[in-house]
């Protein structure tokens, strides 16, 4: 009798536990531009992501491009449709932060991803700090440890700041390395490379090395170099694009290396850490780092990609 007792109650439990599971009907994500493939791949992983915790799942993106009061607006917009997860990639990491309090203040779990968000209640990103380094090691042993490089900067948040803090820790050990620049926004796009790039050429006859902050102003630097027809450039860089792996195994590219990012399993674990903070269950740590690898002239062959 008592084991029959004991056996309801627990399926009653249970009964009320699966009952009282918040369901994910609506998610709003907005992201620093659509135009970079990185966070196109960002969303798809969130959007599959989501439509596996239910079919009939509300996805809705935004491209802020950068633009601040552009993210207010977006992220208004989701308060106002009463989405139940908000995704965002911060065009300000501080300052986004009245945002997020309005958004939770309406009962809304906002995650950050691929930068930090003041006030989420999680975040997911590359390891940016460890990208930084890997990048610029390999740069510093390409070059013999000496030489002119540049560090081609780019949109103020946090995964460009921690990238350019990583490099510059690792390009500090080398005496015989001189920085040029590490202050121009390349605008994280690859016409914004191209531009800040034509400037360096202009600017310094010689220079034997160039870190960009992400894959796209690689490309574009890569490509104002061949315009210019200056050689003997090594160029490094953050994402694992499908271009600058193309690029990389081409072996036509200044472009030789890329520290990797997985942006469809951000936006995927993003997703799945929203979902449980929905229910209750907050993670152990509320910052999650995926760790970044190498890409190189001699692994590009079996790098999966995105």
């Amino acid at each position: 009798m008592l084991k029959r007792t004991f056996f309801a109650i627990a399926a009653l439990l249970l009964a009320a536990g699966t009952a009282s599971a918040k369901e994910l009907k609506s998610v709003g994500i907005t992201v620093g531009s659509l135009g970079n493939p990185f966070f196109v791949a960002l969303v798809k992983g969130a959007a599959d992501e989501a439509k596996q915790i239910n079919p009939n799942v509300n996805v809705t993106t935004a491209s802020a491009d950068y633009d601040l009061n552009k993210q207010f607006t977006q992220i208004d917009n989701f308060i106002a449709s009463g989405v139940d997860l908000i995704l965002v990639n911060a065009a300000d990491p501080k300052a986004i932060g009245a945002a997020v309090k309005r958004a939770e203040a309406a009962g809304i779990v906002v995650v950050a991803v691929d930068v930090a968000a003041a006030g989420a209640n999680a975040t997911v990103q590359t390891n940016n700090p460890q990208a930084g380094q890997i990048a610029c090691q390999y740069l510093a042993d390409k070059i013999g440890g000496k030489g002119n490089v540049i560090i081609e900067n780019g949109p103020q948040v946090s995964a460009v700041i921690d990238r350019v803090k990583g490099c510059k820790e690792v390009l500090g050990k080398f005496p015989g390395i001189k920085i040029l620049s590490d202050d121009q926004d390349g605008k994280g796009s690859r016409e914004g490379g191209l531009n800040a790039m034509q400037g360096y050429l202009t600017r310094f006859p010689d220079i034997q090395g160039v870190f960009t902050i992400n894959d796209p102003q690689a490309i574009g630097s890569d490509l104002a170099a061949k315009q210019l027809n200056r050689s003997g450039i090594v160029i490094t860089s953050v994402d694992g694009a499908p271009d600058a792996i193309a690029a990389i195994k081409s072996g036509n590219s200044l472009l030789q290396a890329t520290a990797s990012q997985n942006p469809t399993e951000i936006g995927k674990r993003a997703v799945q850490v929203g979902y449980d903070i929905m229910n209750g269950k907050k993670p152990a740590q509320p910052e999650i780092l995926l760790a970044s690898t190498l890409v190189t002239r001699d692994n590009a062959a079996s790098y999966k990609g995105w």
